[in-house]
C-alpha cells in the first residue's frame, strides 16, 4: 500500500507540477488515511477498501473536532488517489464514487482595520538592516495582496520598481504581475540601498529577496515570528496570521469600489468565487460599523 502511495506523490509532483504545499497537503491528508486502514480496519490492500471503510474514516476525523473544511479536502484527497490507482490498474474499483463531499462552512477571514494596519506598518520602524527589511516586508504584502510563501521566494530580477510593479510565481507555478504602489516601493528602495548588502553573507550567494541575519533567504517560520513580535508591539489584539494583510488588503480595495475581476487577478485566484468572500466580508463591516454608530440600531 505504501508503493502505491509513494507512486501517486511521484505523480503529483512530476506529472501534475503542483506546488509544494499542496503535494504536501496531500500526503498528510493520505498518510493519516493509510495508517487508519492498516491499523483500524486491518486492511491490507488498496484493492480490499471500500464506501464504508472511507465513511468509517471521515466519523473518525470529525470524532477527533476536525472541521467540515478539513473533511472536505481529506475526501478530495482520497478521491484523486483512488481516480489513480484506477488508472493505473493498480485497483479494480474506486470506493469514492458514491461518497459526498461534506459541505464546508464558509467562514470570513480576518481583517485589520485600517488603523491596525498603519499601526502594525509603523512597528518595524528604525535603521537597522532588520528594522528596513521587516517594513519592506509588510509594506510589499499590504501592497500586493500576496501570500507570504510567494512573497518569501521574490528574487532580485523579480522586482521592477522603475515600471512600478514585480513579478511573482504562485500556486501551480502560475507568473502573475502586481503593480506596487510609491510608499511600498520607498520601503523596497531603502532596504535594497542600505539594509540588505549588510545581511548578504560572505560566503553564500544568494539572489533571494529577502534574507535573514545568517544571510539565507528568510523562511516561512521566521517572518510568522517577526509577525507575531510587530503585532504585540503595535498592540494589536486579534489573532495575526501571515494572511492576515492579504485578507485586509482585498476587504480594504473592495470597500473602496475596486473591481472584484481586478481584485481576483492581484490575489491569483483561479476562480471568482474565491475572491467574492470580501465582499461579504465588507458588508458585515458595515454593518458593524451601523450597529456601533448609529443612534437607533
Amino acid at each position: 500500500m505504501e508503493d502505491q502511495l509513494k507512486d501517486f506523490m511521484h505523480f503529483m509532483v512530476v506529472e501534475k507540477g503542483l506546488a509544494k504545499n499542496t503535494v504536501a497537503s496531500y500526503e498528510r491528508d493520505l498518510r493519516s488515511y493509510l495508517r487508519y486502514l492498516q491499523k483500524v480496519e486491518l486492511l491490507a490492500s488498496w484493492n480490499e477498501v471500500t464506501r464504508f471503510h472511507i465513511m468509517h474514516f471521515l466519523n473518525f476525523l470529525k470524532q477527533q473536532g476536525k472541521s467540515s473544511k478539513t473533511l472536505a479536502r481529506h475526501v478530495a484527497s482520497i478521491r484523486s488517489f483512488h481516480q489513480f490507482l484506477l488508472r493505473e490498474r493498480a485497483a479494480d474499483h474506486d470506493p469514492t464514487v458514491h461518497i459526498e463531499t461534506p459541505r464546508a462552512e464558509r467562514t470570513l477571514p480576518k481583517v485589520l482595520s485600517i488603523q491596525e494596519v498603519e499601526a502594525l506598518l509603523a512597528a518595524p520602524k528604525g535603521d537597522t538592516p532588520l528594522h528596513m527589511r521587516d517594513q519592506a516586508m509588510l509594506e510589499l504584502l499590504y501592497a500586493t495582496g500576496m501570500r507570504v510563501s510567494e512573497l518569501i521566494g521574490l528574487n532580485l530580477d523579480d522586482l521592477h520598481l522603475s515600471m512600478g510593479f514585480l513579478k511573482c510565481i504562485g500556486k501551480g507555478d502560475k507568473e502573475r504581475i502586481i503593480p506596487v504602489g510609491r510608499t511600498a516601493t520607498a520601503a523596497l528602495e531603502r532596504y535594497l540601498k542600505d539594509g540588505r548588502p549588510k545581511l548578504v553573507s560572505k560566503t553564500e550567494k544568494t539572489d533571494a529577496l529577502f534574507l535573514n541575519h545568517h544571510g539565507s533567504r528568510l523562511t516561512r517560520q521566521g517572518f510568522w515570528k517577526i509577525l507575531k513580535a510587530l503585532a504585540k508591539k503595535a498592540n494589536i489584539e486579534k489573532d495575526i496570521t501571515p494572511h492576515t494583510l492579504r485578507h485586509s488588503f482585498a476587504t480594504h480595495l473592495i470597500e473602496n469600489g475596486a473591481d472584484l475581476r481586478a481584485v481576483q487577478e492581484m490575489l491569483g485566484h483561479a476562480d471568482i468565487s474565491t475572491t467574492q468572500i470580501y465582499t461579504h466580508v465588507s458588508k458585515t463591516r458595515l454593518k458593524d460599523v451601523y450597529a456601533k454608530f448609529h443612534p437607533r440600531a
